[in-house]
Formats: structure tokens, C-alpha cells, sequence
């Protein structure tokens, strides 16, 4: 499988109900793991758009944000409007609780079906996939597989994100114990070699950059972009295959305003937040679109298949096993 077959598929299109949102204003707040700096600037471009709706931001990483969410449902009062996070399984898992509401007219035409709940209660905005980083300063052969970094020599130097911490993390590692040819025991080795654990991909980010760790696992996002900055990091598409996240955003049910709630979807499913994800660093999810600058061709990348019901049913049992590994 490859990047682009993700992408491809049966289209489903049904029309915007512009009559039916024309009137939606008030404020929605948003939980998500994005990037402050990225929140910031998609905030900004949706009010360039719609400025009769004010969006307040929660931002951390998916597991908290879910437990935060528990605990607003627990009380009776969820507070959050719009859920949009890197981790498909967390999505399910609300679905399954009957805490997402399901939009049947959202604007899906030139979205894959692939990237969309069949039930329409969340939707893929944008493709990231896990590979590898590597500080350009230390190292001078660049890895090209995952199996690269099992060695003592480079585990010693490695620095992953953890599931406990990071939704995108939480598939990746839910993806690779899937392989046949990787399972815990890739992990295992990574953890008997010196391999560690930070929080989300940032702190992965940042160890590499700052040269504290040569090599990382991370969405390529954040490594291609700090790349562009100039920072002595380059990526990876490892041979073997990457794992992919489509960072999809949902309507909580019990949102005090649902409306707004529709046009904040419908926006990040449009051409403008698209634009706005490729020059953020982000495959887009819209057919016919170029990916950023520097980045491959999504059919040349092999994508690593997991059954996502499995991932989902034994997402405790791996965060416990990585726990028990990389300590957490």
C-alpha cells in the first residue's frame, strides 16, 4: 500500500448547507494536539473567513485531552465544541461512547472515503506519517530503515515520542507491533539498547535539533519544517514503511453551539485550510493537491497496514507494555 492509494478512492459528495449555517455565530472552543503556533495561524485564516465566530483554543496532548473530556463528561458538562486530533483510535473511542455528533452534510466532495467516518462523525483533515529524524551534525550515514536504529550504537542515541503522551505515537506504535517483522520485540531491543521515551513529538524534536539525541522517531511534519528553518535535522521515509495519522476533527455531542460548530468542520474540509495544511507541512487530503516543497511523491512511500480494531482493542495493553519498557 501506498501513501496515495490512502488518498484515493470512492469520493462521496453531498452540498455545503450554506442556507442552514449562514446564521452561525458565538464562540466554540476547540481541544486539540496541534501546535500552538499552528493553531494560531489556522484560528487566524478561519475568522479571516468567518469573523461573526470567536474560537477559543485548549491545546495539549491527546491523552490528557481525553481525560480531560472524561472528566467534563463525568460532571455533566463537556466543554469543548470541536474535538481535532492526530489519533484516529481516540476518535473511534468517543464514537463508541456516543460522544461525537454525526454530520451527515458535511462538504466531503474530493475527500477519499478512506479519511472518512462512515457514520460521519469525524473526518481526516490532513495525511502525517512517522519516520525518522536524524541530527545532520552527528550523524554522517544517514539511517534508511527502521531497523537502523535497533543497533546499540545508534538505540543509544534515540529518542521516540510516547503513546502515553502523543495520539499520533499511539498509532505508530499500535502499527509496528502489528509487523511481523517488528512487533515488541523491535521495541524491546530499542529499550535494552539505550532507546528512550520523551512526551509527544516536540520533545522529540527538540532533543535532536539541540543534538542532545541523534536520531528520533517523529511525524515528518514538525522534522521537514524545522528543516526548512535551517535546523541541522533531515527525515526519513524508512524502506519498510511509515505509519499514517489523518488527524481528523469531530462535533462533540452536547456542544452548546452546533452550528458554529458546522461551519469550523466544514472549513477545515475546504480548499483554504488545505492550502493553509501544505504550507503548514502537511500532506493534504484533497485530490489533485501538491504536497509541500520537498516532499516526495505519495506513491513512492509504502505505508505500514494495521487493523485499526485491533490497534483500538489493545491500546491499554501496549500503553502498559511501553510503560513497562520506557517507563511513563
Amino acid at each position: 500500500m501506498t501513501l496515495r492509494s490512502i488518498s484515493l478512492g470512492l469520493l462521496l459528495s453531498t452540498a455545503l448547507p450554506f442556507a442552514a449555517l449562514a446564521q452561525a455565530s458565538g464562540t466554540i472552543t476547540v481541544y486539540t494536539s496541534q501546535p500552538n503556533d499552528q493553531m494560531a495561524a489556522v484560528v487566524e485564516a478561519f475568522n479571516a473567513d468567518h469573523p461573526e465566530i470567536t474560537v477559543e483554543v485548549f491545546r495539549s496532548g491527546t491523552t490528557e485531552l481525553m481525560s480531560k473530556l472524561e472528566a467534563e463528561y463525568a460532571a455533566g458538562a463537556p466543554q469543548a465544541d470541536i474535538m481535532l486530533i492526530a489519533d484516529t483510535l481516540a476518535m473511534t473511542q468517543l464514537k463508541d461512547q456516543d460522544r461525537l455528533l454525526a454530520y451527515a452534510d458535511a462538504p466531503l466532495d474530493g475527500i477519499p472515503a478512506a479519511l472518512v467516518d462512515p457514520d460521519k462523525t469525524f473526518f481526516g483533515t490532513k495525511l502525517l506519517t512517522t519516520g525518522i529524524i536524524y541530527n545532520t551534525d552527528l550523524v554522517k550515514t544517514a539511517p534508511t530503515k527502521w531497523a537502523d536504529l535497533s543497533t546499540p550504537e545508534a538505540a543509544a542515541q534515540t529518542i521516540m515520542p510516547s503513546p502515553l503522551y502523543s495520539g499520533a505515537a499511539v498509532v505508530h506504535v499500535g502499527t509496528m507491533v502489528q509487523q511481523p517483522d517488528f512487533g515488541w520485540e523491535y521495541f524491546e531491543t530499542l529499550a535494552d539498547n539505550g532507546a528512550v521515551a520523551g512526551q509527544g513529538n516536540g520533545t522529540v524534536l527538540e532533543a535532536v535539533a539541540r543534538g542532545e539525541k541523534a536520531y528520533g522517531m517523529i511525524v515528518e511534519y514538525m522534522a521537514m519544517n524545522a528543516k526548512a528553518k535551517g535546523s541541522p535535522v533531515d527525515f526519513v521515509f524508512p524502506e519498510e514503511g511509515v505509519s499514517t495519522i489523518t488527524q481528523p476533527v469531530a462535533i462533540i455531542a452536547g456542544s452548546d453551539n452546533v452550528e458554529a460548530a458546522k461551519v469550523f468542520v466544514d472549513w477545515q474540509l475546504g480548499q483554504a485550510a488545505q492550502e493553509q495544511s501544505v504550507a503548514q507541512g502537511y500532506f493534504p487530503i484533497l485530490e489533485g493537491m501538491t504536497p509541500p516543497e520537498g516532499y516526495p511523491d505519495p506513491a513512492t512511500i509504502k505505508v505500514l497496514e494495521a487493523d485499526p480494531a485491533k490497534m483500538l482493542a489493545d491500546d491499554q495493553a501496549n500503553k502498559q507494555e511501553f510503560a513497562d519498557l520506557f517507563g511513563g
